[in-house]
């Protein structure tokens, strides 16, 4: 069975003229308010796909999945959704007024409603959001321990400046003794922290409050990502997370029969990091003068050398959808591998600037002391 996906985007379109033009895709990673996380997606899709595939109906299955659910907002959702089917709607249609779903989400299920294959749909949805969720806790778990040592390191520093330099320093003042530049910055860097420390604090908290704010502004967005893929060691990690979710949901897409340039357009939409969203971009553009995928991905660095090789041998065999599922595992392997790299690196690494941060301060404190021995002996 054959479908049209300018058909359906048309049909979405006039659906959604009075809602919110800003991209649900965009409002896919929150910290409050979101009643369907990625985590809650992950076992919707997968509950769903087991069953259709029991044999039982659409509406009587998110009834099941509603009654398993706990919290109130997401057995609303759910309710919801199915008086939207009761009442004829399609599940695609359904969804899409919900904000918690994304376009990504819309499109596939409404191809898999054209094509007979919803069962596939939702379980490779499904699969999508546990590997998403999977890539969340690799990172998190990466960044755990470091940014706990990084913390103490901080608090263990301003300790020093703000209780330990001034009792040195009222030795130093009491006995006069001459300060080396080093006990002078310190002694400076105490006061300052001691004068303006609670400026920084604030600083801190307003700046992590506005990064909701900030988020939504395309040039902070372009500017954040852009410092992120350049850092070291953590770049390289960020851009194979993306890759994998970008591998994984073309693949996604290309199983679903989507054409090519729709299934750039929609991963597009969907991924939501600036140096990969750009280069789609430039990607699509080629692919509608007619250049072939692996021409269009060439000249991105964001693509390496291995992904264009593996696309043009998908393109002279046909085998676009298993070449992508092989990429998407092997960037998924990457992902563990360099989530435990990460980690291992960073964590002797602050330790080692902790330490560093440390003596500097015990040096400038001491060297005084020893001068101060010197002419009392």
């Amino acid at each position: 069975m054959g479908f049209q996906l300018e058909n359906i985007q048309t049909s979405k379109k006039n659906q959604t003229n009075s809602a919110d033009k800003t991209s649900f895709l965009k409002k896919e990673i929150t910290l409050f308010g979101n009643s369907f996380s990625n985590k809650v997606k992950e076992d919707f899709y997968t509950e769903l796909s087991v069953l259709l595939k029991a044999g039982i109906t659409l509406k009587d299955a998110l009834e099941l999945i509603e009654e398993s659910l706990k919290k109130k907002p997401q057995k609303e959702k759910l309710n919801t959704i199915s008086k939207a089917i009761v009442s004829g709607a399609s599940l695609s249609e359904a969804i899409i007024h919900h904000k918690e779903f994304s376009e990504y989400e819309y499109f596939s299920l409404k191809i898999g409603e054209e094509t007979g294959t919803l069962i596939e749909v939702t379980k490779q949805l499904g699969e999508f959001f546990a590997r998403k969720n999977e890539q969340r806790r690799n990172l998190i778990s990466a960044l755990t321990y470091p940014t706990i040592i990084l913390a103490t390191a901080v608090l263990v520093v301003a300790f020093m400046l703000s209780y330990v330099v001034p009792m040195f320093q009222d030795i130093f003042e009491q006995q006069k003794v001459e300060l080396p530049a080093i006990t002078k910055f310190i002694i400076s860097c105490s006061e300052f922290l001691k004068n303006y420390g609670w400026v920084l604090l604030l600083g801190f908290v307003v700046l992590v409050g506005s990064r909701a704010f900030f988020n939504k502004k395309p040039w902070y967005k372009k500017i954040k990502d852009k410092f992120v893929l350049r850092l070291p060691f953590i770049g390289e990690f960020v851009k194979t997370v993306y890759l994998s979710q970008f591998t994984q949901a073309v693949s996604l897409l290309t199983a679903s029969k989507v054409p090519v340039v729709n299934s750039i357009q929609l991963v597009k939409q969907m991924i939501n990091f600036y140096p990969l969203q750009n280069a789609l971009e430039s990607v699509e553009q080629d692919i509608l003068k007619g250049k072939s995928l692996s021409d269009s991905l060439k000249p991105h660095k964001l693509f390496d050398n291995k992904m264009v090789a593996l696309v043009k041998v998908a393109e002279e065999t046909n085998q676009n959808e298993f070449i992508f599922q092989r990429l998407n595992v092997q960037y998924n392997t990457q992902v563990q591998q360099k989530s435990k790299l990460l980690s291992t690196l960073l964590e002797p690494v602050i330790i080692m600037v902790v330490g560093l941060l440390v003596g500097v301060i015990l040096i400038a404190m001491y060297l005084p002391m020893f001068r101060l021995s010197s002419v009392l002996g």
